[in-house]
């Protein structure tokens, strides 16, 4: 479907979903474009925790038998 019949089909709608529409088209693009910026933060920081152990330093324990004390 290309983009115009898109808008006419949308115009033909009720108020109220054109603007449920809408929202829910806004929503979704404003949580794409936060996966898009966690995406490029954990791209832009993955060399640092492969070459840095003091931010890794706990990892090394990740497989320790953990025993809670009361």
């Amino acid at each position: 479907m290309k983009t115009t019949e898109i808008i006419n089909e949308i115009q033909r709608l009720p108020l109220q979903k054109r603007i449920f529409v809408i929202e829910k088209t806004l929503q979704q693009i404003r949580q794409q474009e936060v996966k898009n910026e966690m995406r490029k933060s954990a791209d832009a920081l993955v060399s640092n925790y492969k070459t840095d152990h003091e931010l890794t330093i706990f990892t090394d324990i990740d497989f320790e038998d953990f025993y809670e004390t009361r």
